[in-house]
């Protein structure tokens, strides 16, 4: 397709608060114009295309993950610690994978179940006599943190201050770039806080997922058989905590957002709780909270006739990908009926989203709750608020009124 000259020049900047408020129609340009877009400002190429973002995340010797999976990260040129599966290749990450997927089980998820729905509905009930109710600030933001905080076993009052914490580092600093990792220590934020409860458990064994961490025997890259390292247990769990808490808390969000303007819909899902699970998964594609994943490119690689250069950084806008009308129908409309929803919001391949199964939970009890108690809503706009990171998409606050 060729270029409209009476355009204004194509730019995708993912820093831009403007760009980020509605990055869709730069992304269908991309997608168009130039399926293989470079920036010399940020110095990264991104691939916007469904299939392009589908083969490169399969592709993990070429599009490595080892240098991080964030652009300013691997721009940094920091070393990356163990245990972080973000930041991994195999060996390193299948061994760490396989351990904490023999940890994160699908029979422990199963199990919190009950725990997370009955925070929801503790949470949600005074709200009903007021009318009136923030999506992430009263829910969204307190649902994924008490969770994890289920599974690995810290009390429920520092549980807010420790996911504070990560919250304000993720911040972007208003227009502009993210502010540069501490060179000392520069992944100290994301295990700020969990040190004392690490030390506390390895004295006091409970039935938790940090026990287990703590004391689960593998087999490491040299064939030594041994546990994690008090270090690599405080990689994991600030990786669990971090990740899980920004994603899912900005999927409950959009939530919130897409079915106010949906409201046929709306009513569908409150009428029939059993199309929940489906809207979770439109929620996924239509907006997916987790937009952009970056990798360090290995090898020189040709897409759509131009060479990209070993050592370069590629953007995969899995974000984009998602609404890529090359893969799905209509792909700009919410529809809680779409079939063959493959969308790629938890990743592909062999960094497929651990907790993806989690972050559905979460999501399906969150809105099964919130329509037995609201099931129509407004939202107030006036006093909602958008976030903005370099990593995740969504809302820092998004109130609402029942309708």
């Amino acid at each position: 397709m060729s270029a409209d000259l009476s355009a204004p020049k194509l730019r995708y900047d993912p820093y831009d608060v403007d760009i980020d408020a509605d990055p869709y129609p730069t992304w269908r340009r991309m997608r168009d114009e130039a399926p293989l877009y470079h920036d010399a400002t940020h110095d990264f190429y991104a691939v916007s295309r469904y299939d392009d973002v589908e083969k490169c995340s399969l592709d993990w010797r070429t599009y490595s993950s080892a240098k991080g999976s964030v652009l300013e990260i691997i721009r940094s040129g920091i070393e990356v610690p163990p245990g972080i599966l973000l930041f991994e290749d195999p060996p390193a990450h299948d061994i760490h994978r396989g351990l904490l997927s023999r940890v994160f089980t699908p029979k422990r998820m199963a199990a919190i179940e009950p725990r997370v729905r009955a925070f929801c509905a503790r949470t949600l009930d005074p709200f009903v006599d007021t009318g009136r109710f923030d999506f992430v600030r009263d829910l969204g933001a307190h649902v994924p943190m008490r969770t994890m905080g289920m599974l690995l076993g810290i009390p429920e009052a520092d549980q807010e201050g420790i996911r504070d914490r990560l919250e304000r580092r993720m911040k972007l600093p208003a227009g502009g770039a993210p502010r540069p990792l501490p060179a000392d220590d520069p992944f100290a934020f994301s295990s700020e806080g969990f040190a004392s409860y690490i030390d506390w458990r390895a004295a006091h064994p409970s039935d938790d997922l940090m026990t287990d961490l703590l004391h689960a025997e593998f087999e490491d890259e040299t064939a030594t058989t041994r546990t994690l390292t008090r270090t690599e247990v405080l990689n994991y769990v600030g990786l669990l905590a971090g990740a899980g808490n920004e994603t899912t808390t900005r999927l409950i969000g959009w939530a919130g957002k897409v079915l106010a303007e949906h409201p046929d819909q709306r009513a569908e899902l409150a009428a029939d709780p059993g199309l929940v699970p489906a809207a979770v998964e439109e929620l996924l594609r239509f907006e997916s909270p987790s937009p952009v994943q970056a990798r360090w490119v290995t090898r020189d690689v040709d897409h759509h006739g131009s060479t990209v250069p070993r050592g370069s950084v590629m953007l995969l806008l899995t974000a984009s990908a998602n609404r890529d009308e090359r893969r799905f129908a209509d792909p700009d409309r919410f529809d809680l009926h779409r079939g063959d929803n493959r969308h790629l919001a938890f990743g592909y391949g062999i960094h497929f989203c651990l907790g993806a199964h989690l972050a559905r939970l979460e999501a399906r009890v969150a809105l099964e709750e919130v329509l037995k108690r609201f099931p129509s809503w407004d939202v107030d706009w006036d006093r909602a608020v958008r976030a903005h990171t370099s990593t995740v998409r969504g809302w820092e606050s998004l109130p609402v009124v029942a309708a």
